[in-house]
């Protein structure tokens, strides 16, 4: 199976691109907001991929988040949800959008997506309101371990990296800055090591 791709964007399409990997073009379906996120043709892109094997052949998911790619995975586990469906649901509702609204039980909302009924939202809330904070709550893990690996592979030291790290996720909450993704958490912890503002 494939876990995740990183190559060259060659093209962008209507709902999926192509990704040039050591001379091998992936044909990858993605949501429209990783589509957004996505950068110019050419330019070297890595996306978490789900592999979905059918009776007539392969196709790949490509996600800009580990967390996108498991609330996919945990979607087309609700009965009657395929890869198709699940991907018109990151797409309609993007972000925390699709958590809020099983969260609040707003079935109303999730029949707004293309090909969801209200039976079909009902199942997706009750099978899902449990599950989807678990999900959060491992990727928020993952990212601050990623975070702290990286500090320490520029040389700081595990325990004044993680400090700096923890300051820079309660000041990014605070504030109402970008404490979720590596990037934003790298660029907050390193102006708490260096000093600068």
């Amino acid at each position: 199976m494939i876990g995740s791709l990183r190559g060259r964007l060659l093209s962008k399409r209507a709902g999926f691109i192509i990704i040039d990997v050591q001379g091998v073009g992936y044909e990858v379906a993605v949501p429209t907001s990783a589509m957004a996120a996505l950068p110019e043709q050419g330019v070297e892109v890595f996306l978490h991929i789900h592999t979905h094997v059918k009776e007539d052949g392969i196709k790949l998911y490509g996600f800009t988040s580990g967390q996108e790619k498991q609330v996919f995975n945990t979607l087309i586990g609700v009965n009657g949800v395929g890869p198709r469906l699940a991907l018109n649901v990151l797409s309609s509702l993007p972000g925390g959008a699709f958590q809020e609204a099983v969260q609040r039980e707003d079935a109303a909302m999730l029949s707004k997506v293309p090909g969801i009924g209200k039976k079909t939202a009902a199942r997706i809330i009750l099978e899902l309101k449990q599950k989807l904070p678990a999900i959060a709550e491992v990727a928020r893990d993952a990212v601050l371990e990623d975070a702290l690996s990286a500090l320490v592979n520029l040389g700081y030291k595990k325990a004044e990296a993680g400090k700096a790290i923890e300051k820079a996720r309660k000041k990014a909450g605070a504030e109402g800055g970008d404490g979720t993704s590596i990037e934003g958490l790298l660029k907050e912890a390193l102006k708490e090591l260096t000093g600068h503002p």
